[in-house]
C-alpha cells in the first residue's frame, strides 16, 4: 500500500467517501473488515489513518462481528431485511460521517465538519439506494433473488473496501461510482413508484354520467 508522504487530499477525500457510502450498505462489514484486517496486519495503514487503528481493538472487531453475523442472515430474509433497513435508517448515516470524520486530517476544523456532513450524506444515499431496491427485490414472493442481491452485497462491500485501502489512487473513482450507483437506484424506484400509481385500474367499468 502507499505510504503516508504519497497519499493526496483527493486520496484521502476519496477514501472518506468509499469508506461512508459503503457503510451505508454493510456498516457493521465495513468495521470488522477493517478492524480484522488492521489486526492481522493485511492493511498497514498510512499515518493519516490512525484514527481507524481503533477499529483493531478486540472490543470493536467483536461487537462489528456480531451486529455484521446478524445483518447477514437478517439481509437474507425478505420482511426482516426491510424491517432491519428501516430500524438502520439513522444509525447507518451516523456510522458513515463517523467513519469519513476518522479518516481525514483531525487538525483541520472545516475539513473534518465537511467530512462528517458529505459523509453522512453519502451513507444516507447508499442507504436511500440499497433499502429501496432490496424492498423492490423483497416482494417477489420467491427467496432467491433476495438471498442473491444480499450476497452480491456482502461481496461488493468487502472488495470494494480491500481496493480502496491497497490502492487509495483509485478510491474517488470508486467513490464516484458508488454515488453513481445509489442515486441511479434511487431514481429507478422513483420511476417504478411513478408507475405504479399512475397505472389505470384494471375491469373498472367507466363512469357515466
Amino acid at each position: 500500500m502507499e505510504t503516508a508522504a504519497t497519499l493526496s487530499a483527493i486520496e484521502i477525500i476519496g477514501l472518506a467517501g468509499s469508506a461512508s457510502l459503503l457503510a451505508g450498505w454493510r456498516l457493521y462489514l465495513v468495521v470488522l473488515a477493517t478492524g480484522l484486517a488492521m489486526r492481522s496486519g493485511f492493511v498497514p495503514l498510512p499515518e493519516q489513518l490512525d484514527a481507524l487503528q481503533v477499529f483493531a481493538n478486540p472490543w470493536v472487531i467483536g461487537i462489528a462481528g456480531f451486529g455484521a453475523l446478524a445483518e447477514f442472515f437478517a439481509d437474507k430474509v425478505a420482511w426482516l431485511d426491510s424491517a432491519w433497513d428501516t430500524v438502520h435508517t439513522l444509525v447507518r448515516p451516523i456510522g458513515g460521517a463517523l467513519l469519513a470524520l476518522a479518516i481525514v486530517d483531525p487538525g483541520d476544523p472545516a475539513m473534518q465538519v465537511i467530512a462528517f456532513l458529505l459523509g453522512g450524506g453519502g451513507a444516507l444515499v447508499a442507504h436511500g439506494g440499497k433499502a429501496g431496491a432490496r424492498a423492490a427485490i423483497n416482494t417477489s414472493p420467491e427467496p432467491v433473488s433476495n438471498v442473491v442481491a444480499s450476497t452480491a452485497e456482502d461481496i461488493a462491500t468487502v472488495g470494494a473496501l480491500w481496493f480502496v485501502y491497497e490502492y487509495p489512487w483509485a478510491a474517488a473513482g470508486v467513490a464516484a461510482v458508488l454515488l453513481a450507483l445509489a442515486i441511479g437506484l434511487i431514481l429507478a424506484l422513483r420511476n417504478m413508484v411513478r408507475r405504479f400509481f399512475k397505472r389505470e385500474p384494471k375491469n373498472v367499468a367507466p363512469r357515466t354520467e
